[in-house]
């Protein structure tokens, strides 16, 4: 499953779920948006496993993108939530720091994609030659791969360096996800703030589309490092926990409550008709009186945002959601592999 195609699912409502299956990581990089450690939290694999094992093929998601921490700790589990996910026709993807690199795990068998993490921070305990001969032999055995970059903005001289030695060294063929360093986790002490300011119009959220999986269980409705660190998760963003609800309910869940829907039609702002915070920070404000708000043709707004995000393509989610300039370095590839 090439990158690109993944992105072009991504605005969609629940066709994909996010699981980040350990806070755990052998790396100490410095911009880690989790502050992970080795020591950090970790759960019960069982939650994980038996989650996944009740999604069914009639309501599965398109895609799993397993997380962390580095979720390569826990390869056991890794391997049994790919298995199960290939079963029912749901496709896995794996996000990793590659410290296991060059050697490829077993456990990645039957895992459809695997995205490496690669920056000036990962190539300080993670050697670039390694991560190389890593995804060399991934793409060699007939796994998608895919690079995860990061650099502090689009002028940023590693990361230009970076992008053209990739290029070089794999002709064009292996795709680049491109984004920059949060003031988030280790990063939030010197990272600087993100000064590409949201326009006042309705601007929907896509990172509302997709239930997403912390390391203690809950799931969410949003992948910002702030929801899924601080407790209680406001509620209309807590959609359950690991422990007590199955897909199906997470499913519906995401997919019916009028405030989300509110919220990936045209953002927090809109859905409130109030700024708090930041976008944001507007969101994580909404409460019980949002919720309540009678919501007209909600259903048929949301689709027809859904199908102009999809229709903006994979590119047109990056330039909005990553370094614009590199947008199309999504799409390195994607002519020669199959979806």
């Amino acid at each position: 499953m090439h990158l690109a195609d993944m992105l072009a699912l991504r605005p969609v409502p629940a066709a994909g779920l996010l699981m980040a299956i350990t806070r755990r990581c052998p790396l100490t990089c410095a911009h880690c948006s989790t502050n992970s450690l080795l020591t950090s939290e970790e759960h019960p694999a069982e939650w994980f496993s038996g989650f996944v094992g009740t999604i069914g093929r009639e309501d599965r998601p398109e895609l799993i993108m397993l997380t962390g921490g580095e979720p390569m700790l826990r390869p056991r589990l890794v391997g049994a939530i790919a298995s199960a996910a290939r079963g029912v026709g749901t496709r896995t993807m794996v996000l990793t720091g590659g410290f296991f690199a060059p050697r490829v795990p077993s456990a990645l068998e039957d895992v459809a994609h695997v995205s490496v993490s690669l920056d000036v921070f990962h190539q300080r305990e993670v050697p670039r030659e390694n991560v190389f001969r890593l995804v060399h032999l991934l793409a060699e055995r007939g796994t998608a791969v895919s690079f995860h970059l990061v650099g502090t903005g689009p002028g940023d001289p590693y990361l230009t360096e970076l992008i053209g030695t990739v290029r070089r060294e794999f002709r064009d063929e292996v795709p680049m996800l491109v984004g920059r360093v949060q003031a988030a986790g280790r990063a939030r002490a010197w990272a600087p703030a993100d000064e590409r300011a949201p326009s006042e119009r309705p601007r929907p959220c896509t990172m509302a589309a997709w239930p997403t999986v912390s390391p203690d269980g809950t799931v969410t409705a949003c992948c910002n490092q702030d929801v899924l660190d601080h407790r209680p998760v406001p509620g209309h963003l807590r959609l359950g926990h690991l422990s007590t609800d199955d897909w199906r309910s997470i499913r519906t869940s995401c997919l019916t409550s009028p405030l989300l829907r509110a919220i990936r039609t045209g953002g927090p702002r809109w859905a409130s008709g109030r700024s708090e915070d930041g976008y944001c920070g507007t969101c994580r404000a909404l409460g019980a009186e949002e919720a309540a708000r009678p919501r007209p043709a909600a259903a048929y707004l949301e689709q027809q945002v859904v199908h102009a995000q999809v229709g903006a393509g994979p590119a047109g989610f990056m330039r909005r959601y990553g370094e614009a300039r590199f947008a199309e370095l999504v799409m390195l590839g994607r002519e020669t592999h199959a979806v």
